[in-house]
């Protein structure tokens, strides 16, 4: 439980910048170098390349050196602990709504 704690907060604090986030979008529609991926957003190489790494960190993007550059491409990671937590608090959140929903149609009923 303690990894999937650590991998979470690893893996939300990765997603949690709009310029990764970006950086996913872009992979998404297939790899790129590191100049690629800076030129939109207006960053240095090296400021790319940070969050990049920040994003190999938790498995969302993998990086190959070919030749003098880096070419970039979606990782592996399959967010099996991001789903999970996602989907619980959901579950808990609709639990809560029906909840809501049912305290309020008993209060309804009771006016007419």
């Amino acid at each position: 439980m303690q990894h999937q704690a650590h991998t979470l907060v690893r893996t939300f604090f990765a997603l949690s910048d709009p310029t990764r986030r970006g950086i996913l979008e872009r992979l998404a529609g297939g790899p790129a170098t590191i100049g690629e991926l800076a030129e939109p957003f207006g960053l240095t190489l090296n400021g790319v390349k940070k969050h990049v790494g920040i994003l190999e960190e938790v498995e969302l993007v993998m990086t190959t050196k070919i030749g003098r550059s880096r070419q970039c491409r979606l990782g592996l990671a399959e967010l099996q602990d991001v789903t999970r937590w996602v989907d619980s608090y959901r579950r808990a959140l609709e639990r809560r709504l029906e909840g809501f929903g049912d305290y309020v149609e008993s209060r309804t009923a009771g006016d007419g």
